[in-house]
C-alpha cells in the first residue's frame, strides 16, 4: 500500500493561502522496477518540458474533491507545489513539497489519491520513454495511432482479455444541477445491478454519479470491486481531476487519443446532461458512426436525464438534426427519467456487440474494427488562427463536417479551462468561430443554452465567454 512516510509538516494560514503538507509516498507493483533511464527522464527537468507536465497533472491529482475547474488558477493556488522522484537500489518514492492537504487524513496520504498520482507516473514516463509507442505517436498513419492508443490502454491494464464485454462509457458534464447528479447515480446504480462496469472522463458531476450508483449495484449482487476506469490527458486533467472512486487511471496524450480510447475500450456510451466538453464527445461519436465503414456496426448510444433535461436534449437532438441530419439522429435514442430502461437498453446492445465480435472473431477488449478516419485522430491546437481557420461548412460529407465542429467545441473547453488556453484568450482576445450561417446559428443558440443553464462552469463560478461567433 503506498504510504506517506513523513508527518505532517506546516500549513499555511494567511489569506489567500491554502493548508499543504509534505511528505513522501511509496509505490506499489509495476513502479518499483523503472530502470534507471526512465527515472533519469523524470528528474532531468529540462526535457522536453517532462517535469512541468508531470508537476501539473500530479497537482490536479492531490486537488481531487476541490470545487476547481480551471488549470490556470489551479497553477497559481499552490505555485510552491513541488514533486520530486527519489531513486533507490529496490525502487522509487515521490517526494512531494507543498500538497494539497484535502489528499491526507492524519498525515497519510489516501490510498486512491496515491495510487492515481503513481498513475500519472506510469503514464507520463511510459509516454516519454517507450520507443515502440513513440514511434506510434510520431507515425501520420491512422493504424499507427489506434496502436498507441492500445498501448496506452494495455500498460494501464484497462485491456482485460477473456471477459465477456460490460464497459459502459459514461459521457456528460462536470457542472451539473444535483437533480442531474443523483439521476445519474440513479442510472449508474441500474447498471451495477446488472453487471456493467463504467468509464468516464473520471471528474465530477455526470464522471462522478455513474461511478458512485455502481458501486452500491455491485455491493449488492456481492459482485466484488467492480471497474470504475477514468481516462483524461494533461490539459484537462486540473478541470476535472479523477474522483475518488475511480480505480483505474490512465492519463492519455492529448485529447483526440483520449476520445478514441473511449470508443475503443467502451462497448456502448450513455451521455448525460453537460456543456461544451459534452457536445465535443457527441460530435465525435456521431462523426465516426457516420462514415460509412461503420454503418453496420453495432454501437450502443444513449442520451438521458431527469424530467428536468428533456428541453436539453430536445435541443441536443435538434441541433443535431439541423447540422448533420436525420441519419445521425437515428444513431442514438433518448431516455427520460427512466434509469431502468437506459440500463435495459445497455445490457441489450452490449449483448448486440459481443454476438458480432464473436461472428466476426474481434477482441472484445478493444474495438479494432470501428474506422476512425485521420480527421479525427490528428491533434486540434485551439490557437486563434486555428479556430479562425475551421471549415464550418457543407461542402464536406456529414462525418467530416462533424468533425470540424467538434475541433470547434474543442477549442471551446480549451479556453474555459486549460491552462493553455484560457492564457492564450488573455493575450489574444476571444477566439473567432466563423461559417456559414445555416450551421453558426445552430451552434451560437447551442452555446448560448449552455451559459445560461450554467453549463460552462462550475456553480457559483462567473463565465466569460471565451468565444465569438462572427
Amino acid at each position: 500500500m503506498p504510504q506517506s512516510q513523513l508527518p505532517y509538516q506546516h500549513t499555511h494560514h494567511e489569506s489567500g493561502a491554502y493548508h499543504t503538507i509534505d511528505a513522501i509516498i511509496s509505490p506499489q507493483e509495476q513502479l518499483n522496477i523503472l530502470s534507471k533511464a526512465e527515472v533519469a527522464k523524470l528528474l532531468d527537468v529540462s526535457q522536453s518540458g517532462l517535469y512541468k507536465l508531470f508537476r501539473s497533472c500530479a497537482l490536479a491529482v492531490l486537488n481531487c474533491g476541490n470545487s476547481l475547474d480551471d488549470g490556470k488558477e489551479l497553477l497559481e493556488r499552490y505555485p510552491d507545489f513541488a514533486i520530486q522522484i527519489i531513486q533507490e537500489e529496490r525502487g522509487i518514492k515521490l517526494e512531494v513539497k507543498g500538497a494539497p492537504a484535502s489528499a491526507f487524513v492524519d498525515g497519510q496520504m489516501i490510498r486512491g489519491i496515491a495510487e492515481h498520482l503513481f498513475a500519472v507516473l506510469r503514464d507520463v514516463v511510459f509516454a516519454s520513454s517507450d520507443e515502440r509507442l513513440l514511434r506510434s505517436l510520431d507515425n501520420d498513419r491512422t493504424e499507427a495511432t489506434t496502436d498507441a492508443v492500445f498501448h496506452m490502454l494495455r500498460n494501464a491494464d484497462v485491456i482485460r482479455p477473456k471477459v465477456d464485454p460490460n464497459v459502459v462509457v459514461c459521457w456528460g458534464g462536470h457542472s451539473i444541477s444535483m437533480g442531474e447528479y443523483d439521476y445519474t447515480k440513479k442510472v449508474g446504480y441500474q447498471m451495477g445491478l446488472r453487471g456493467l462496469d463504467i468509464c468516464t472522463g473520471c471528474g465530477p458531476g455526470a464522471m462522478k454519479g455513474p461511478m458512485k450508483g455502481a458501486t452500491i449495484g455491485h455491493a449488492k449482487q456481492r459482485l466484488g470491486v467492480g471497474r470504475y476506469i477514468g481516462i483524461t490527458e494533461p490539459g484537462i486533467i486540473a478541470a476535472e481531476a479523477p474522483n475518488p472512486i475511480v480505480n483505474e487511471l490512465t492519463i492519455m496524450p492529448d485529447i483526440e487519443k483520449r476520445l478514441e480510447a473511449f470508443v475503443r475500450a467502451g462497448h456502448g456510451i450513455v451521455v448525460f446532461p453537460g456543456g461544451a466538453g459534452t457536445a465535443e464527445e457527441i460530435l465525435y461519436l456521431l462523426g465516426i458512426l457516420l462514415h460509412p465503414d461503420n454503418r453496420e456496426l453495432p454501437f450502443p448510444l444513449v442520451f438521458t436525464g431527469p424530467g428536468s433535461a428533456a428541453d436539453y436534449f430536445r435541443q441536443i437532438d435538434a441541433f443535431i438534426g439541423t447540422t448533420l441530419g436525420p441519419e445521425a439522429q437515428q444513431k442514438y435514442q433518448i431516455i427520460i427519467d427512466d434509469p431502468e430502461k437506459v440500463a435495459k437498453a445497455m445490457v441489450g446492445g452490449i449483448a448486440s456487440v459481443r454476438a458480432f465480435r464473436k461472428q466476426t472473431d474481434d477482441a472484445y477488449y478493444f474495438n479494432w474494427q470501428l474506422k476512425i478516419p485521420r480527421d479525427f485522430q490528428r491533434p486540434f491546437a485551439p490557437t486563434h488562427e486555428n479556430m479562425r481557420n475551421l471549415q464550418l461548412n457543407r461542402e464536406q460529407p456529414n462525418h467530416q463536417l462533424a468533425a470540424n465542429l467538434r475541433r470547434a467545441f474543442s477549442g471551446i473547453v480549451a479556453g474555459n479551462v486549460k491552462d493553455e488556453g484560457i492564457r492564450a484568450i488573455e493575450a489574444n482576445g476571444l477566439f473567432e468561430i466563423s461559417g456559414e450561417q445555416s450551421i453558426m446559428q445552430p451552434v451560437d443558440d447551442l452555446l448560448t443554452a449552455f451559459q445560461n443553464q450554467g453549463r460552462m462552469k462550475l456553480p457559483g463560478s462567473h463565465y466569460t465567454p471565451c468565444y465569438r461567433i462572427v
